[in-house]
Order: C-alpha cells, then structure tokens, then sequence
C-alpha cells in the first residue's frame, strides 16, 4: 500500500510537474494545471483529476481505494485515493491518467 511520500514522488517524477500549495495543502501542476492534491480531506487520501471513464475503471477495480469527491467535482472527475489501501500499481496508474489529463502536448510527447 502506498504513502503521502510514494504518492509525491510519483507525482514529481513526470515532466513538467510542480508542487505548490491550495487551500492549506500540497497539490501537484503540471502547465499550471492541479493534476492531483495531498492531504484533503485529510492525511490518509490524496486526490487525482480524472475522466469520468478513468474514474469509473479505478472505482470498479478498487473500490477500498478510490471514491468520487464530494458534489459537482467527483461528478467531473475528481476522485479521491485512500493511501494505505491502494496498491502501488493502481496509484501509478491513477496518476499518470491525471497527468497525461491535465499535461500540454509538448510535455506528452
């Protein structure tokens, strides 16, 4: 299972990525874009930004892991990562979604 540190390194390993702070916690942009946050609603979760189909895979795989965000964000995405029950596996990929989403072209390659 995974922690705030594997999911921050994850997260600055992509090109392009800087970590900043929003609303008391950090988050991760990538083109000026939040790509993914730490510590909301609290330490044990993170978040990732992603499309409703990526969301929908992520939540059918691992259910104990990942849930839509609260009102009109998780309905655009938004979904939240409970840290110490997500495989490392399904972090990755639920990051990379999140970033290739939010990366301009030149950074994606």
């Amino acid at each position: 299972m995974a922690s705030a540190d594997d999911f921050r390194t994850i997260a600055l390993s992509y090109p392009g990525v800087e970590e900043k702070e929003h609303m008391g916690h950090p988050d991760f942009r990538v083109g000026g874009k939040i790509f993914a946050t730490l510590g909301s609603p609290n330490a044990e979760w993170g978040m990732v930004a992603l499309e409703a189909e990526q969301q929908q895979m992520a939540i059918d795989a691992e259910a104990d892991s990942f849930t839509p965000a609260s009102g009109a964000w998780g309905r655009s995405g938004s979904t939240l990562v409970r840290l110490d029950r997500v495989p490392e596996s399904w972090l990755e990929r639920a990051i990379d979604w999140a970033w290739q989403n939010k990366a301009p072209a030149h950074l994606r390659g």
